[in-house]
């Protein structure tokens, strides 16, 4: 990793402005690998250098990768006039100047969609789970507002399997799905595994076989699953063996 400035890494980690950094370098013992700094352009390294102010360890990100079990009636953005946002959920710690314009979100749910909603500041990440070469698996969990027949259970599922065709919503316009696949837990309650995230696509693919989604949650991306342990609202960070889940 390229080195930078001391000042614009604390500026990041949320100590100030560059001009709070060069009162912080006056005012504070600042320690770079044991040796005081008061130069707010020193070079730093934040893979490999110590840095410490007045005895403290500075707890230095590398990337963020977050879960969260997203609740009902929040938004998927981290503004909105009106409604609260899944960025409103996070702690303090992760409003800092750098991370308000680092952190963001792989994927989006609809306001009223819950379950697994995934927060990074890994560009490199983002993009290559979202592209549609990626064909990474999206798993929900669909209830449904009327029950259906064993026959019309299964035509669906060789429609969905087969690529439907949904219609326009909104700005919208219609499109032909990929494949997908549907495993019926009961007359009225189904997981789906679709492999793309177009506007409102699982609730417009029920639409086009006469039904409409009461409740929907995401259970899984790839083969990390929605951990188990989170209430909504609550969220984790993601560990090594979870991020292999992803890609």
């Amino acid at each position: 990793m390229a080195k930078e400035r001391v000042d614009k890494i604390l500026a990041h980690e949320g100590f100030g402005s560059r001009k709070d950094i060069r009162k912080l370098l006056r005012s504070s013992e600042v320690l770079l690998n044991g040796k005081r700094i008061f130069d707010p352009g020193t070079q730093f390294d934040s893979e490999n250098d110590l840095i410490t102010i007045d005895g403290e360890e500075v707890d230095l990100h590398g990337h963020i990768y977050l879960m969260m079990n997203k609740p009902k009636h929040t938004i998927s953005s981290n503004k909105d006039g009106e409604h609260e946002t899944v960025f409103d959920l996070l702690d303090d710690s992760f409003k800092t100047p750098y991370l308000q314009e680092k952190l963001h979100l792989i994927g989006r749910l609809d306001m009223d969609t819950e379950g697994m909603l995934l927060f990074t500041t890994d560009g490199e990440l983002t993009h290559r789970l979202i592209s549609p070469k990626s064909h990474i698996s999206k798993t929900y969990l669909c209830c449904l507002e009327h029950p259906e027949t064993p026959e019309h259970q299964q035509q669906i599922t060789e429609q969905f399997k087969a690529g439907i065709e949904v219609g326009p919503e909104d700005n919208e316009s219609g499109f032909l799905c990929e494949p997908a696949f549907i495993e019926w837990k009961d007359e009225s309650t189904a997981h789906l595994t679709i492999y793309e995230g177009k506007y409102h696509q699982v609730k417009r693919m029920f639409i086009a076989v006469g039904n409409k989604i009461a409740y929907l949650k995401r259970l899984s991306m790839g083969k990390l699953e929605l951990d188990s342990t989170l209430a909504l609202g609550e969220y984790k960070y993601l560990t090594d063996d979870d991020l292999k889940k992803l890609v």
